[in-house]
């Protein structure tokens, strides 16, 4: 179950976490970290369970959902590469173009 964080999604999870904490506390924070690395668990035992998205700048990757953001990875890496986590309300593919992995 290995994987392995870009700084890239290393600085969005660091964003993200700091976001849920100012708006949610420090709690809520800690259990969207958790909720994240149970994921990427989840993830590198299964990388085929993500969900393909025609909008994404590399036909191999891969998106999974959680608590509103989205992992996105690439299941073919070994170990499995977490490229970046997004808002899943944002525009993906403008946020990929403007700030790549």
């Amino acid at each position: 179950m290995e994987y392995r964080f870009t700084p890239r999604a290393q600085a969005d999870l660091a964003e993200l976490l700091e976001f849920v904490s100012t708006q949610s506390g420090s709690n809520r924070a800690q259990a969207v970290k958790d909720a994240v690395f149970d994921a990427v668990l989840l993830l590198a035992r299964m990388p085929g369970m993500g969900h393909r998205r025609e909008d994404l700048p590399d036909p191999s990757m891969r998106a999974w959902p959680v608590h509103g953001w989205l992992i996105l990875y690439r299941p073919e890496r070994m170990p499995l590469e977490i490229v970046r986590i997004v808002g899943g309300w944002q525009d993906v593919p403008t946020t990929l173009r403007s700030d790549p992995a």
